[in-house]
């Protein structure tokens, strides 16, 4: 079973149900530890379906907006979500359609682990970047505080050991750890790199407000659901089920934690 079989990011309203909801939140966060002025020019990087696109239109009042995604399905969705200034185009986090120092923050939301090379990604974000501009982004804790997919792959490794060992992300991704991040945003040649954690409740109103977002598919643990015969589905839902906390009303309230990270491009701002 090959490691990346499962990671499919493609549909814009299965993924919003999965993990949109709490990225918008994050996304918020975020930008407020980045405590960016007005009339910037900012990238995003792998904008999925908009959320820290729409963030930042919202919140920053950018001079110009771009968010670049290589899924067409989720740049669909993110022109169907934000308003102007924003605008996007279908492209590689590798090959930025950007040309050099025309930025002056160029961010990225979720989206390092899922790049085939990320130190190339996180260089070509400087290389787009003015002299003085940021370069920031925000990566999922999966190892410890992503609570909701840290049960799910717990509860995977009990009723199919093999596959947990060889899909949980807390495993694959190490880029979920300040250490990498820091190492990350150094070998870039970027200066006054930081590394601080953003953490934002997830409430389900039910155990299948939970459940049912793994039933569609898209990120790792749904293409993993989605490969298993039906039996075998039972066994893990039923696994999940039993490790979760469930109120005397029905919710749980877990939490999520991100890794947020920034630097800058060394060099003066021309004046």
């Amino acid at each position: 079973m090959a490691e990346r079989d499962f990671d499919v990011w493609t549909a814009g309203i299965a993924y919003e149900r999965y993990m949109g909801r709490w990225s918008r939140v994050v996304a918020d966060r975020f930008l407020t530890w980045l405590g960016c002025g007005p009339g910037a020019r900012w990238l995003d990087i792998g904008c999925g379906c908009g959320a820290l696109t729409a963030a930042v239109a919202t919140r920053c009042r950018p001079r110009t907006l771009l968010g670049v995604e290589r899924s067409a399905g989720f740049v669909a969705a993110a022109r169907a979500a934000t308003s102007p200034p924003a605008h996007f185009a279908t492209a590689d986090a590798l090959a930025l359609p950007v040309r050099n120092g025309a930025v002056d923050v160029a961010v990225s939301g979720l989206v390092l682990n899922f790049l085939p090379a990320p130190g190339a990604a996180v260089a070509e974000a400087a290389r787009v970047v003015t002299p003085g501009g940021l370069v920031a982004a925000y990566v999922w804790d999966y190892a410890e505080r992503m609570e909701f997919l840290r049960h799910f792959w717990d509860a995977v490794t009990t009723v199919d050991p093999r596959s947990g060992a060889a899909l949980d992300e807390g495993h694959r991704f190490p880029l979920c750890h300040p250490a990498p991040l820091r190492r990350l945003w150094s070998e870039a040649d970027l200066v006054e790199v930081e590394v601080t954690p953003v953490e934002v409740p997830t409430l389900f109103t039910d155990f299948a407000d939970l459940w049912d977002p793994f039933l569609a598919g898209q990120g790792p643990a749904p293409g993993y659901v989605a490969s298993l015969a039906p039996t075998a589905r039972d066994r893990l839902r039923e696994a999940l089920r039993e490790r979760v906390p469930v109120h005397p009303d029905g919710t749980i309230a877990l939490r999520a934690r991100a890794w947020a990270v920034r630097g800058r491009k060394a060099g003066v701002v021309a004046g």
